[in-house]
């Protein structure tokens, strides 16, 4: 569409003339902006990857004061083998020694989880016991051990 002729006149179509002409052709502009838009994702990829392997960007982070740490919570296994021997870390316990190891957990950290892993065949009151000499000792934080998947029989 031509705006104007030589002579100023807006003329007609069989004028083959150096008008003005409006359009722009955008097509270029496009394929620039995809072109970049594709090496923006490859870069932020790779540095996401290096991140991971390699802690990411070096920053200097400022000095802070000690914050209080809190102790966590730890998780003190006790074994019940299918004969009722209750058994932590490795060594086969009696209830005075079962007792006496959940005084001294207890002296450590009030907020150990006691975990019981029971074989299937202990009778039910056996499991109970111990538990109950975790709760005597002041450890009130207990949990059963269970197989995933298990849907009963």
């Amino acid at each position: 569409m031509a705006l104007g002729g030589p002579n100023g006149d807006a003329g007609g179509d069989d004028e083959v003339g150096g008008g003005i002409f409006a359009d722009i052709n955008i097509t270029p502009l496009t394929d620039i902006f995809l072109v970049l838009l594709i090496i923006f994702m490859v870069t932020t990829t790779a540095i996401a990857e290096a991140g991971q392997e390699k802690g990411g960007f070096k920053v200097n982070l400022p000095k802070g004061g000690k914050g209080e740490v809190s102790a966590v919570p730890q998780d003190l296994a006790v074994a019940i083998l299918a004969d009722g021997r209750a058994v932590i870390g490795g060594k086969v316990l009696d209830d005075e020694a079962l007792r006496r190891a959940f005084g001294e957990v207890r002296g450590r950290n009030a907020d150990t989880v006691v975990l019981v892993q029971a074989d299937e065949g202990v009778p039910h009151g056996r499991v109970v016991q111990v538990m109950e000499l975790a709760r005597g000792e002041g450890l009130a934080r207990l949990a059963i051990a269970t197989r995933a998947g298990g849907g009963g029989r």
